[in-house]
Order: C-alpha cells, then sequence, then structure tokens
C-alpha cells in the first residue's frame, strides 16, 4: 500500500535526485528479482537480469511519461526486453560456452536461498493486501503462472470469469499501490 507521505513512483522517476531512483529501485527490486527467478530458475541470472534492467531504467528514466502508464509497468516492459535479449543470447552463450569448455562461476548456495526467499517474499508481501479468494487466483495465474483454461477447470467456472477474477485483483493491486 503507498503511504500518502511517500512520493509516487511517476515523482521519483521524474525527479532528478539520485536518491529518488534509489528509492524507485528499493520499491520494486525484490518484485522484479522474483519475475526474473521464476523466469530462468537461476538465481545468478536473475541478480543479472535484475541489475541490468535497473541499468536501462536509469538511463531510460528521462523518458518516463508521468500520469502515463504505471511506473511498475514501464519497469516490467523493460524487464520483459532484458528476458528477450537473455533467451536470444543464451542459446548463443551455452554453445559458445561447450565449446570452449568454459564453466560459469556458480552463485554460492547462500546466495542462491537468499535470492529464492527474496522472490517468494516479494510476490507475497504484493498479494497479501488482496481479499483471499482475489490472492489465490492472481497468485495462480501470475506467480505460479498457471493458463486460464487450467484455472477454470479446477473451479468449475468458464475462462472467462477466471480472466475477470485475475483482472479485477490486479486492479485492486493496482489502486492499493495508489495507481
Amino acid at each position: 500500500m503507498s503511504h500518502p507521505n511517500l512520493p509516487t513512483d511517476d515523482a521519483l522517476l521524474s525527479s532528478g535526485d539520485p536518491e529518488d531512483f534509489g528509492v524507485f529501485y528499493d520499491r520494486h527490486v525484490k518484485a522484479l528479482l522474483g519475475y526474473f527467478a521464476r523466469r530462468t530458475f537461476d538465481p545468478e541470472e536473475a541478480a543479472d537480469l535484475t541489475a541490468e534492467t535497473f541499468a536501462s531504467a536509469l538511463a531510460a528514466r528521462k523518458r518516463f511519461k508521468p500520469g502515463g502508464p504505471p511506473a511498475t509497468a514501464w519497469l516490467f516492459a523493460i524487464a520483459s526486453r532484458r528476458l528477450a535479449d537473455y533467451q536470444r543470447r543464451g542459446y548463443v552463450e551455452q554453445r559458445t560456452r561447450r565449446s570452449l569448455a568454459i564453466e560459469r562461476r556458480a552463485v554460492s548456495e547462500a546466495d542462491a536461498e537468499m535470492i529464492r526467499l527474496l522472490a517468494d517474499d516479494a510476490a507475497r508481501s504484493v498479494l497479501a493486501d488482496l481479499p483471499p479468494e482475489q490472492r489465490r487466483i492472481v497468485a495462480a495465474h501470475v506467480i505460479d503462472e498457471r493458463p486460464y483454461g487450467e484455472l477454470s477447470g479446477e473451479l468449475h467456472t468458464s475462462e472467462a470469469a477466471v480472466r475477470q477474477r485475475v483482472s479485477r485483483g490486479l486492479a485492486t493491486l493496482r489502486r492499493g499501490f495508489g495507481r
């Protein structure tokens, strides 16, 4: 939930103050780390992609338009492009590493566990403000990435009804973030 005395994400991104971008980073780093961790299944890659996304956001923040789409949507659009880049280059890097017999330096198990915990905590904390029914359906679709059709069968309702429930849950979250 946003606090009325705290600056909005729009204000933080529009400010020229590096400290303000740091506040924006602190607000969203766990959610972004979770986003990448759930998609790459690799804590090291998740951390790298999170850093790349924030570096891109910092460089592009002058192009951010306050009052338009939510700052989090802007940030996650950048994240999705970084993920697509990662997926494209991943194939080439893997092939090159194999041909040169180079191994990636692994993240320590302690660091990997911390990244997994941060990702889980971020997802849970964002959803904690939702009513239980919305929390379950949004978590199932967004976090667990279960398709609408699968959820509709499980809930004995139409796919359209599941889509509407997810949409309502996401709208509740946007309102909670002052959007």
